[in-house]
């Protein structure tokens, strides 16, 4: 039996900036389109960074480009370059701009292969790169049960996000190489799911399955199988699932702190067992975490690894900041309370320190009042218990796979307004390089152990209350 995945976007942020993703072997990443007399253009040294060793000069109008043993020249203005003494046509002019070499997005497909050494297949109009043999295939196939089920099978696996509508599911993949099946549209010969097709847009591939029926999607075959099919009835008086019960928005809901005192809530069945919150987004960038890396892009990358890592081991989970937008920090605490979660888990990043920190609350100094209603400041006092063994389970758990950890008591928001465990969780590279927080093979160690301590205190958490 597959797993439930969150079934409707829960924030939509501004249109998101032109981006060119890249897939290689090495690292899945994305950078910057800029747009130059009616061009699209990217920095050449941002594409192959994560490749390999590289450098660029400046020197007047000219930019030498070093990639581990190739060298590459170029001339602001010219339609041209040389690679290895060799003319390469870039379709429109090279720009120098602070010392930046930029190129036509439309140049690279002849201009790596040059300067890699192998193949490159450049998908323009919807700005993805594939850097050799990486993409992900896949097939569907409708089963003809009933309800009906369609079961897309990967090549690789996936971890899309997904988003409800009427009519509709779609499945957004952003990190993932996924290309379509030879003809961007299926049919299935059934009234609940009739269709599916394949598109591609800045930067994403979207995999969209009309319906007539409220449908949900699951994951199984640890991230290569996604199953769609149509939500059960409810029955009557029963509590709602976490699919069928869409958690109140938290834009709906106004800021408590200056209306009115948190009150903590009696025990509550969850619409989800685990809130993950990705810290940052949109335009607070969070850390700079190297020139082209910025912590709001890493924590929703964990964010996204620790929601499959927990829902492969039957936790419900929902990821409350799925897309590059900015949530203040009283939304994200009233979401997580409406929501009544038995775990909310903060993620952040960092450059600086080794390993892994795991934080608790710190309340203000004589927070330990026993009124009806407490502080929304101090939200957290009640449950400061269960969050502190839950952030030793984890703490336990990373020390088992070698990581260095530390457990912090912090005054770090918004955990003192979260009325239910909380833990906040900080990555750091366990080196001097900081890219490595991004490597999908550390995020995955960090975030399974993550989800092996939450799955081994489960039942603590399902029966938490709060403790005077």
């Amino acid at each position: 039996m597959g797993l439930i995945l969150a079934s409707a976007m829960l924030l939509s942020g501004a249109p998101a900036e032109k981006h060119l993703s890249v897939y290689s072997i090495a690292a899945n990443y994305s950078v910057p389109i800029v747009q130059r007399e009616g061009r699209d253009y990217v920095g050449l040294l941002e594409v192959l960074e994560p490749l390999g060793r590289v450098s660029g000069k400046a020197d007047a109008t000219r930019w030498r480009l070093r990639y581990n043993n190739v060298e590459a020249n170029f001339t602001a203005g010219a339609n041209r370059a040389q690679v290895m003494g060799r003319d390469a046509d870039l379709g429109s002019k090279f720009l120098l701009e602070n010392k930046r070499g930029l190129v036509p997005v439309g140049a690279l497909n002849s201009l790596l292969p040059r300067i890699l050494g192998g193949p490159v297949t450049l998908h323009e109009v919807s700005d993805r790169l594939f850097i050799g043999s990486v993409a992900t295939h896949f097939t569907a196939s409708l089963a003809s049960d009933d309800p009906p089920r369609l079961v897309f099978h990967f090549s690789a696996p996936v971890n899309p996000s997904i988003a409800n509508e009427a009519g509709a599911l779609h499945m957004t993949f952003r990190r993932e190489p996924l290309v379509g099946p030879a003809s961007p549209m299926l049919t299935f010969g059934s009234k609940a799911i009739p269709s599916a097709s394949f598109s591609e847009s800045n930067g994403s591939a979207v995999v969209t399955v009309k319906t007539s029926v409220p449908v949900m999607a699951t994951f199984s075959n640890d991230g290569r199988s996604i199953t769609v099919a149509a939500t059960p009835a409810p029955q009557t008086g029963a509590a709602p699932s976490p699919a069928s019960a869409a958690p109140q928005s938290a834009a709906q809901t106004a800021p408590p702190p200056n209306a009115a005192p948190a009150n903590v809530p009696p025990a509550a069945v969850p619409h989800y067992f685990a809130v993950v919150d990705a810290s940052h987004g949109g335009d607070d960038h969070g850390e700079s975490l190297s020139s082209t890396l910025l912590e709001k892009d890493v924590t929703l990358a964990l964010a996204r690894s620790l929601r499959q890592e927990l829902q492969s081991r039957g936790i419900t989970t929902v990821v409350l900041r799925d897309s590059d937008a900015n949530l203040p920090m009283d939304q994200r605490a009233i979401f997580a309370n409406a929501d009544h979660a038995a775990i909310y888990i903060a993620l952040h990043a960092a450059s600086s320190g080794h390993g892994v920190r795991v934080f608790t609350a710190m309340l203000p100094f004589g927070s330990d009042d026993h009124a009806p209603f407490r502080s929304w400041t101090t939200a957290q006092h009640d449950w400061l218990s269960p969050s502190q063994s839950t952030a030793n389970a984890v703490a336990g758990e990373l020390q088992k796979r070698q990581l260095p950890v530390k457990n912090v008591a912090a005054p770090l928001r918004p955990l003192n307004n979260i009325t239910g465990p909380a833990i906040a969780v900080e990555v750091a590279p366990q080196g001097a390089d900081a890219n490595q927080v991004m490597a999908p093979d550390y995020q995955q160690l960090v975030t399974s152990a993550v989800a092996t301590a939450i799955a081994a205190v489960r039942d603590q958490l399902a029966g938490a209350q709060p403790q005077p």
